[in-house]
């Protein structure tokens, strides 16, 4: 799977891509990352990737030109056919991630993130992506972080990066609307502020049944 991510603020990316699951993957080149900044798409001495928007109104926009620019580069150094290819624009106008979209997305080649910053990108530039995601009901200064989540979403559902292959069918969302059970470690009692915090007995009789109906039992439904 490669991950494309086209950002004016590349560079913030590294620090959570180097690290935990996604640096494993990338290791073991189950994924591939690159980077690229629009900037290097524009023509003038001030490298200008923003502008006022027409009619007025708070803040710049993200111009149309070098975004356009670089998707068409990307595409054409591309050796993945359209359809195993998807163009995502993070917006908070788009359709919510979820873990339906993350399993649907898994199956790609290539995915190219488009981030925008300021107060959004030139409307024109949805005539160029495939899709518009956002990440919740809520803003964001750029379109970096909810990148990050796609990628560690998606990147966790691919062969060989978990150490554990059950993790992924057991953990929250596998299911629609479903949501993991409690878990618990040692100690089995935890005692704090005069109480005393114990583990379900269940769970320490060694009695796989009884801890399988207990964990559907405790299943929660996201409402």
């Amino acid at each position: 799977m490669k991950f494309k991510i086209l950002s004016i603020f590349p560079d913030i990316l590294d620090s959570y891509l180097g690290d935990s699951i996604i640096k494993r993957a990338l290791d073991k080149k189950i994924i591939k990352i690159e980077k690229y900044n629009p900037r290097d798409w524009t023509h003038d001495r001030h490298r200008t990737v923003d502008d006022a928007p027409y009619g007025g109104g708070a803040g710049m926009l993200m111009k149309i030109e070098p975004l356009y620019a670089a998707l068409k580069d990307i595409k054409k150094k591309s050796k993945t056919a359209d359809k195993k290819r998807k163009i995502i624009l993070l917006s908070a106008s788009g359709k919510t991630w979820n873990q339906k979209l993350a399993k649907q997305y898994a199956e790609l080649e290539e995915i190219i993130f488009v981030c925008g910053r300021y107060e959004g990108v030139d409307e024109r530039v949805k005539k160029f992506v495939d899709v518009e995601i956002s990440v919740g009901d809520y803003v964001l200064t750029g379109g970096e972080l909810p990148a990050l989540i796609i990628i560690d979403s998606i990147t966790r559902l691919l062969p060989g990066v978990l150490g554990n292959a059950e993790s992924i069918s057991e953990e929250s969302h596998s299911e629609p609307n479903i949501l993991e059970y409690p878990q618990y470690t040692r100690p089995a009692l935890f005692e704090a502020e005069s109480k005393k915090y114990r583990v379900p007995a269940v769970l320490l009789e060694g009695n796989h049944a009884k801890i399988k109906a207990w964990r559907q039992k405790k299943q929660k439904i996201k409402k």
